[in-house]
């Protein structure tokens, strides 16, 4: 077969077999077909779609591309979570150890941030000695020690994926439902988990804007769980404002450590709960989602959630007591104060603005080679439906130490104009718009 065959093939709406395109993918990785066909490829498949069975197809070529990670001799369920992104997105922080508290074995494989969205390693990175780089073998040794692990992805792990993506990135092609659903899921299926838990952003600071979109994509990539026999569900939140008020890698930390103390933000507190609840309950230790999110409560109460981070930060290498002692962490040399010009009531803050100003400081990456700052970043002190006056602080910017007058009143400017105002009473929007069950039902909230 020839590449330009299948090229014009997908070009004419017309669907590509499983042959095909294992043909394509394993060219693709052994440099016999190059970047320009693959770039026309993904092109196509942007604006034609795949089918179902297009998606299930390249979804299995890249899981299978290169090594596989089994967790069998971890006893017990193994679940894991996936978020799609964000602005303020500290779930897994939270998430991993109060879950594996519950007795539910989590091995977490993160990513770095680029864009406007923060990155779990970036974050965990930011404490003392951490550690995220480990050998197939340490990382099942650290699960079974402590019951959870967040660890970094290795060159070996889906290559089909890193090459497409990073493909993707610079072709205007990461926002395809079919690419997105395989990217994600492919590397899901390397790893041998029993059930997975998806969080589908919606909203401005997600990829996909409309709820409907989200609810698509959320269908797709349930179905190729279950199709590849790992019990999948998923959870449609909202991505219009952070989540959280901290927005930063040692502020996000810090805010992970408050949220396990019981003090901190109530949407992030809320959607940890939330998909806990459902991994604990995949995870075969409650009789439904809702007892799993009773567990988690007390779990954070009587402060063993807590103790479960202060054991995985042990296990991979980091200062333990940074969990008791929150000036340990990296912190910005100078602040800035936002106030606000207004008075009323916050009806909106934009959540892509917020993450873009972040990356402007240092918190994020413009390119994969950027050196991130893990003091700066921003926290918010108002949020949507909040009550302001004028002069009352709307957000803190943390700012490095070396930064320019024109670069502070850059992004003082960013800041203030991410917020717009209302004079009547503002209603906070549902953090949930729903979830997709394990057979694509949709169940609004």
């Amino acid at each position: 077969m020839r590449t330009y065959d299948l090229i014009l093939k997908k070009r004419n709406g017309y669907s590509l077999s499983k042959i095909e395109i294992e043909y394509l993918m394993t060219g693709y990785l052994e440099g016999t077909i190059p970047d320009y066909q693959v770039a026309a490829l993904i092109m196509a498949i942007y604006f034609q779609g795949m089918s179902d069975q297009e998606i299930f197809a390249l979804t299995r070529t890249i899981a299978e591309s290169g090594e596989n990670i089994s967790l069998e001799e971890i006893p017990g369920l193994k679940v894991d979570k996936h978020s799609t992104g964000g602005v303020g997105d500290t779930t897994t922080l939270v998430l991993a150890p109060l879950v594996a508290a519950a007795g539910v074995p989590v091995t977490k494989l993160s990513g770095r941030g680029l864009g406007h969205t923060g990155g779990t390693l970036d974050k965990l990175e930011s404490i003392e000695g951490f550690e995220t780089g480990f050998s197939k073998r340490a990382l099942v040794e650290k699960v079974k020690k402590t019951g959870l692990v967040v660890a970094a992805q290795s060159s070996d792990l889906v290559p089909a994926d890193q090459k497409l993506y990073a493909l993707r990135d610079v072709t205007a092609t990461v926002d395809s439902i079919p690419l997105i659903a395989a990217s994600i899921m492919g590397k899901k299926l390397a790893i041998g988990n029993d059930a997975l838990v998806l969080d589908v952003k919606t909203g401005t600071g997600a990829f996909m804007k409309e709820q409907k979109e989200a609810i698509k994509l959320a269908r797709i990539m349930t179905a190729l769980g279950q199709e590849a026999g790992r019990d999948t569900v998923a959870v449609i939140s909202r991505m219009d404002q952070p989540l959280g008020k901290a927005i930063g890698n040692s502020l996000e930390v810090k805010e992970a450590i408050l949220t396990l103390r019981g003090q901190g933000p109530q949407d992030l507190k809320e959607l940890c709960l939330l998909l806990g609840g459902w991994m604990v309950y995949l995870g075969g230790k409650t009789k439904d989602p809702a007892q799993g999110r009773k567990d988690l409560v007390r779990l954070i109460e009587n402060g063993a959630a807590l103790n479960k981070f202060r054991e995985m930060v042990e296990n991979q290498g980091g200062n333990k007591n940074v969990v008791d002692d929150l000036e340990l962490l990296p912190a910005a040399k100078r602040k800035l104060e936002i106030k606000a010009d207004h008075a009323g009531y916050i009806s909106s803050l934009d959540a892509l603005q917020i993450g873009s100003v972040a990356v402007n400081l240092g918190a994020g990456r413009r390119i994969k080679t950027d050196t991130i700052d893990p003091a700066v970043g921003i926290v918010l002190k108002k949020k949507i439906g909040d009550p302001v006056q004028v002069g009352e602080t709307l957000a803190v910017i943390h700012v490095p130490a070396e930064s320019f007058k024109d670069m502070d009143r850059f992004v003082q400017d960013l800041v203030k104009s991410a917020y717009r105002y209302s004079i009547e009473p503002v209603s906070v929007p549902p953090l949930i718009c729903g979830w997709i069950d394990r057979k694509g039902k949709c169940h609004y909230a």
